[in-house]
């Protein structure tokens, strides 16, 4: 996979799958979270290589949050990742991408 600096530099057919994939992974995390709904960020501005940050939204998060960006959220002391905690919501992630026909 070539490295591009942002969307508008692919071609549209490879836009179209990255589109398409990245909201597959939406459609994984809404199912297996019990998440409202997913707001997708591809920003790019500090590391020049196009990626996707997909969060899932809840009902129950802080109302004084709940119509911000999650950038507005203590990221500072949120939990760091951790495979071992986090192994299964990544297998139930890993399934759903295999269910709906992405390999990842």
């Amino acid at each position: 996979d070539p490295v591009v600096p942002h969307l508008n530099e692919m071609d549209d057919e490879t836009r179209r799958i990255f589109l398409h994939e990245m909201s597959v992974v939406g459609d994984v995390i809404l199912e297996i979270t019990g998440a409202v709904r997913i707001n997708y960020e591809m920003l790019g501005n500090f590391e020049p290589a196009l990626h996707a940050h997909v969060f899932p939204r809840f009902e129950d998060e802080p109302e004084e949050l709940k119509l911000k960006p999650v950038w507005f959220y203590d990221w500072e002391n949120a939990p760091a990742f951790d495979a071992s905690r986090d192994r299964e919501i990544m297998q139930a992630i890993a399934a759903g991408l295999k269910r709906r026909g992405l390999v990842i």
